[in-house]
């Protein structure tokens, strides 16, 4: 899985200097923070409905909820490459707590 995503990098890494006339992605990081924000807000909220939908329909709603899911993590990836942020580390941060127990990991977050 992590190809993908390090070749998903690359290409973001590549298209944030791009001209936004032909580069979604770099449209989103010359409108700015703000703008890929909203648009990391929008994908959840989508992807929260379509799993409230995915729950009780079909296989139709399952990949509709994959789709959604897909646009959440590459806004994601967008809004970490504008941060100056690697995906890696939301990688290593999962694998840290792999084999932690949610609970016992929550209660060691600083507040």
């Amino acid at each position: 899985m992590s190809d993908i995503l390090d070749e998903l990098f690359d290409v973001l890494a590549r298209r944030r200097n791009a001209d936004p006339a032909d580069s979604y992605v770099a449209t989103l990081h010359h409108e700015g923070l703000n703008k890929i924000l909203e648009k990391v807000g929008e994908e959840a909220t989508e992807t929260v409905l379509a799993a409230k939908d995915a729950e009780a329909g079909g296989e139709a709603q399952r990949k509709a909820l994959v789709a959604e899911t897909a646009d959440l993590w590459f806004h994601s990836l967008v809004m970490l490459s504008h941060l100056g942020l690697d995906h890696q580390a939301v990688l290593d941060e999962l694998a840290r707590r792999f084999g932690i127990s949610g609970h016992e990991e929550k209660a060691t977050r600083s507040k």
